[in-house]
């Protein structure tokens, strides 16, 4: 088991299987939405997704049929969800445990903030692939 929450603690989850490969998203919504220079993230199945906690998520469409879901009192986001999926895009940043995963990938490389340089061995990937 696996678990998260938000930096108020107000919202607490639970990640019952395995986290697949962690990808760092360089996208122009990402960084905004995290004030950071990527997100890392990671597919989990919505049937191994608990939400633990009564305090309801506060919900953003960041880009046509993508909504990020995150803590209405402190902001932390918790996770994204494209419509007609099975699985979340789980914010890595907010976990409490080690998701004992591997880096995979770096994608839409073609919108990373020009004053960072990606070193590491990783693939890089100008879109989502």
């Amino acid at each position: 088991m696996i678990t998260g929450s938000c930096l108020c603690g107000k919202v607490k989850y639970e990640v019952s299987g395995g986290i697949g490969d962690v990808v760092h998203c360089h996208c122009q919504t990402c960084r905004k939405a995290h004030g950071s220079v990527f997100s890392s993230v990671s597919s989990v199945n919505d049937s191994e997704f608990t939400l633990l906690s009564k305090t309801p998520l506060a919900c953003f469409e960041s880009s046509k049929g993508k909504n990020r879901y995150f803590c209405s009192s402190c902001g932390t986001q918790i996770y994204a969800k494209r419509d007609g999926t099975k699985h979340i895009i789980l914010r890595l940043g907010s976990l409490d445990d080690d998701p004992q995963a591997k880096e995979s990938c770096h994608i839409w490389v073609s919108q990373k903030a020009t004053w960072y340089a990606i070193n590491s061995n990783l693939p890089e990937h100008q879109e989502f692939e």
